[in-house]
């Protein structure tokens, strides 16, 4: 389908919300925040499109918000969004499926970078009410804390990172520093692939969380493009599949 860009609206120093609406979101399905969406970027004299993948952040009748968190180098789909003007069209596909945390739990811990932050943020806004647990949030500095809705007993941690680990170590040791509350804790965490890979092993060898209550996904990988990153991510899921 293609949509308009609304508006544009920068929310902290690296966070981009772009509101996309148009027509084509007549036949959109209700109920989409935490769904994502592909942007295509058709390429000259290429025989493939580029795609994006896009958390949707914010639903209404007829719009939806995506965030982009802006870095450098930019690639394609945060040039595009630094860039668009309202009016300005874009090819989408989607939705695609949410990935929430289970909340048959006991407690709840969220964990994740700036690219992860709108899922981060959108499963914090649909926790019960008398949710405990912890959000751990790698941001690159202070100025891109946010002010999230979530559950009074939700400890939000923001952790201020303005550097890039290449060992991925930066969000595993904050949130090994967690006390581990009592009873059965759902675990959800997106981030840098190098980071995902030392967040799955604290949470399989040390605290031996069971696949359901657990979601682990890398969202990119340093230095390296989303279709580089996707060879990466079946590449240690294959390998983590031969060890299991």
């Amino acid at each position: 389908m293609e949509l308009e860009v609304v508006r544009s609206t920068q929310i902290t120093n690296h966070m981009l919300r772009i509101t996309l609406g148009g027509n084509a979101l007549t036949s959109f399905p209700d109920d989409q925040e935490g769904a994502y969406v592909k942007l295509i970027f058709p390429q000259r004299n290429a025989p493939r499109p580029l795609m994006r993948t896009y958390t949707i952040r914010r639903q209404r009748e007829m719009e939806i918000d995506l965030d982009f968190a802006l870095h450098e180098p930019m690639g394609p789909a945060s040039t595009w969004a630094v860039n668009a003007k309202p009016g300005d069209r874009i090819i989408v596909g989607g939705p695609g499926p949410k990935k929430l945390i289970n909340q048959d739990a006991d407690w709840f811990l969220l964990a994740g970078d700036m690219a992860a932050l709108p899922a981060i943020s959108v499963n914090l806004s649909k926790l019960p009410e008398d949710a405990i647990g912890y959000a751990v949030i790698e941001v690159a500095s202070q100025a891109d804390i946010q002010s999230l809705d979530h559950p009074a007993k939700m400890e939000l941690h923001w952790e201020i990172n303005s550097t890039h680990d290449p060992n991925g170590d930066f969000l595993v040791s904050k949130v090994e520093k967690l006390e581990w509350l009592q009873g059965q804790p759902a675990v959800w965490s997106a981030c840098e692939f190098n980071s995902m890979r030392n967040l799955r092993q604290f949470f399989h060898d040390q605290r031996d969380i069971a696949k359901t209550h657990l979601y682990l996904s890398s969202y990119w990988k340093l230095g390296q493009s989303e279709d580089e990153h996707k060879i990466a991510k079946q590449q240690d899921a294959e390998q983590t599949a031969a060890n299991t």
